[in-house]
């Protein structure tokens, strides 16, 4: 079952649940801007004992909240492709 349908109520446990990627833990978070959608996420990863966490904001809105929980943890596995810790700066 996905990650997407145990968030929503498809099964057990209920809330957010996080999807684990290269070591990180990525929260799918969209931000509601009116009607719209604004992509959001929290990056988390543990260093040396203590975690770690960022949050990715982005100004692109999309008016579902199933697409923009995909593009959300779309964006927030290339930032950490692209950055890896540095995020975390």
């Amino acid at each position: 079952m996905s990650w997407l349908s145990k968030m929503f109520g498809g099964g057990s446990p209920k809330g957010p649940v996080a999807e684990e990627y290269n070591g990180f833990r990525i929260f799918a978070e969209p931000m509601q801007d009116g009607k719209r959608y604004r992509i959001a996420a929290r990056i988390e990863r543990e260093i040396d004992g203590e975690v770690k966490s960022h949050q990715l904001i982005r100004a692109d809105t999309l008016e579902g909240l199933d697409a923009a929980i995909e593009a959300s943890a779309a964006k927030a596995r290339q930032v950490i492709d692209e950055q890896g810790e540095r995020i975390f700066s």
